[in-house]
């Protein structure tokens, strides 16, 4: 029957998932959110189908957030790392500080013991590491001023538990020394005292405890960075994936037994784990394997989450439970807005940190719970706790959206609104419109040729950046014929269009043409239908964007693969003389009959293959004679090796 009903916690678990997250995604919603609402919708306060004891797969669960740690480790090399010391340190000491110390003074004024107002600021000055890192993640903001300064705060805040686990018995033991401690109270302690000293170390000295502690972290960083390589590669040599994906699954279960064993946080353990193998070849490997595992847990988390929320509490207590959450994300938003400010966050960024750490985390589960064993808080109130905990948790990625839809849009308008910067005196020849990763390397290669050019862009932050390295870039919009005019077009012979969206593009070409069809134009393409749209305009000068990146890779690829560079470099050639033959070709095609032209795409490019592999020799032009340094001299060695062997031919003959 156990065994049944294991299984039928699992259908129901996967179920939900299967469902509510995909529903959720498709709504703009976030993975997230969707497993938190699976929890709530299968939980005891609704469809019933997991009672109460189906929440104790949460201390199961939560093994997902110690994985998630570890690949989060392999991907923070310790340079990183230390890089990051000001933020960890600095931005997520004060904010939990600063938190505790405010939660704490509220705390006080609605009555809470000293002992417990601190024990309640620490517990809420915790975030999501789960929930906020898997957000930024599924958003790509991981590397914004924002998901940089989250990371650094929930990195703390997950090497901050290690003390306040440890704080909270003293606490207590300050609590039951009080002249006002109850007699059941001080029982409770000595039990749950003794208890704790029947496992782990805790009936070791204190100096026994530290060694072991620092000896089982020396293991942790010496077998990472001396003995892992030989396990893995000796594992690799089997050719067993599963062999692999359970060497993986070891290295972490163990590193987080022996971490729990001693009392330190397993996460934390694992963390330093994947810092120490972030250098690892088989970084890559163990990533792959570790990452179904981890993400199916972190789901499965929150699903019990969802499952844990006591409604009951929120319908007796309304006003108590929206209030103190109400209250929680106002102040925690506030700490955050201010830190954020403080360490520089400029244009939204400051806003999407402060959304993004508003919650409180799932550590603060296990705090609450920790709490309650040592006796320092009342179950009335760590009841009402893990509910505000849990909705806080619930309603962060809907904070993350309000941010997206309502908060940011704001600072691009704002954005939209500036004023032009004035620009007087330009005679420079070109004109480049657009200064990102495109327009950036023609700048940068015509400057280097002793030829300026006037550059408009219309992103700010691109443009404070770009300032730093000595570039005189513009803000204005190149859509706008009065701002083109005041930077010098009417006197320029080149225009460049390099802006990042393809109507802007087109838009700026179609304009300038009209205004000055003298002006020779250069347009950059996103892809070949642009490519024809711009051709369709009259513009001969078109690149797209990728593709002469992408030749250049291959000709080095075949160098790689043993081709001359002379080889090579003829190869490349020949495959962009006759790839732009075709594309004239295919733009007499563009916009006639759709069958024919996809038709006519495949016999060209099989066509292609046909040509470049039976024209090898073939010279396109007078210019197809060029070789390099290295070809021309090994041919010039071996001619001498020949005339050498001739001449000792002829030594020969003659004697």
């Amino acid at each position: 029957m156990h065994g049944q009903e294991f299984f039928f916690q699992a259908v129901i678990f996967l179920s939900a998932a299967v469902i509510s997250v995909p529903i959720a995604k498709r709504l703009g919603l976030g993975s997230v959110l969707g497993y938190l609402l699976a929890g709530v919708l299968v939980g005891p306060y609704f469809l019933k189908l997991v009672g109460e004891e189906g929440t104790d797969i949460m201390h199961f669960a939560e093994f997902g957030v110690v994985m998630m740690l570890f690949l989060i480790g392999l991907e923070v090399k310790p340079s990183l790392l230390w890089s990051l010391r000001r933020s960890i340190f600095g931005l997520g000491g004060l904010q939990m500080a600063m938190t505790t110390v405010i939660v704490a003074g509220i705390s006080l004024f609605f009555g809470m013991n000293l002992v417990q107002s601190i024990t309640i600021g620490l517990i809420f000055s915790m975030s999501s590491t789960a929930i906020v890192l898997q957000t930024l993640a599924e958003k790509g903001l991981m590397k914004t001023q924002a998901g940089e300064g989250s990371f650094s705060v929930l990195l703390f805040q997950d090497i901050a538990v290690i003390p306040i686990l440890a704080i909270l018995p003293l606490m207590a033991g300050q609590v039951v020394s009080g002249s006002s401690a109850d007699p059941h109270v001080v029982d409770a302690v000595h039990q749950s005292t003794e208890a704790a000293h029947q496992t782990g170390i805790a009936d070791l000295d204190g100096w026994q405890q530290l060694l072991i502690i620092i000896g089982l972290v020396a293991l942790i960083i010496f077998s990472g960075r001396f003995l892992a390589r030989y396990l893995f590669r000796f594992i690799a040599r089997t050719g067993l994936r599963e062999i692999f994906t359970a060497t993986a699954l070891l290295l972490v279960i163990g590193i987080a037994m022996a971490m729990d064993a001693v009392g330190l946080s397993p996460a934390l353990g694992t963390f330093l784990a994947g810092v120490v193998l972030a250098d690892n070849e088989y970084r890559h490997e163990l990533e792959s394997d570790i990452e179904p595992f981890k993400g199916l847990l972190l789901g499965l988390f929150f699903i019990a989450v969802g499952a844990s929320i006591d409604f009951n509490i929120l319908v007796t207590q309304p006003g108590t439970v929206v209030g103190l959450l109400g209250l929680l994300i106002a102040v925690k938003f506030i700490v955050l807005l201010v830190l954020g400010r403080f360490f520089r966050m400029r244009n939204g960024q400051e806003i999407l940190f402060s959304f993004a750490l508003a919650q409180t985390g799932e550590f603060a589960f296990v705090l609450i719970s920790f709490s309650n064993q040592n006796t320092i808080l009342p179950e009335s109130v760590s009841g009402v706790m893990l509910i505000v905990v849990a909705l806080s948790m619930l309603i962060t990625p809907l904070l993350l959206i309000i941010n997206d839809r309502f908060v940011q849009p704001m600072f691009v308008k704002a954005d939209a609104d500036r004023q032009p910067d004035e620009i007087s005196g330009q005679e420079n020849q070109v004109i480049i419109a657009g200064f990102g990763r495109f327009g950036v390397v023609i700048g940068r290669f015509l400057r280097a040729n002793g030829i300026e050019a006037t550059v408009l862009d219309n992103n700010p932050d691109n443009i404070r950046f770009l300032r730093k390295f000595g570039f005189k870039v513009y803000y204005g919009d190149a859509n706008r014929p009065d701002l083109l005019e005041f930077a010098g077009l009417e006197k320029a012979k080149v225009m460049i269009v390099a802006v990042d969206d393809r109507e802007q593009i087109s838009n700026i070409v179609e304009q300038v043409q009209k205004s000055y069809p003298s002006l020779k134009i250069y347009a950059r393409a996103v892809d070949v239908r642009h490519s024809f749209e711009l051709k369709d305009l009259g513009i001969t000068g078109v690149k797209r964007e990728t593709y002469d990146a992408s030749v250049d890779l291959g000709m080095n690829v075949l160098s790689d693969l043993g081709f001359s560079r002379y080889q090579a470099s003829r190869a490349a050639r020949t495959f962009r003389y006759h790839d732009n033959e075709m594309m004239d070709q295919l733009h007499t095609l563009w916009g006639s009959d759709k069958k024919k032209y996809i038709n006519e795409v495949r016999r060209y490019s099989q066509q292609l293959d046909n040509i470049l592999l039976t024209e090898k020799d073939h010279v396109l032009h007078e210019s197809d004679d060029a070789w390099d340094t290295e070809t021309l001299r090994e041919e010039v060695r071996e001619i001498y090796e020949a005339m050498d062997k001739e001449e000792d031919g002829k030594s020969s003959g003659n004697e």
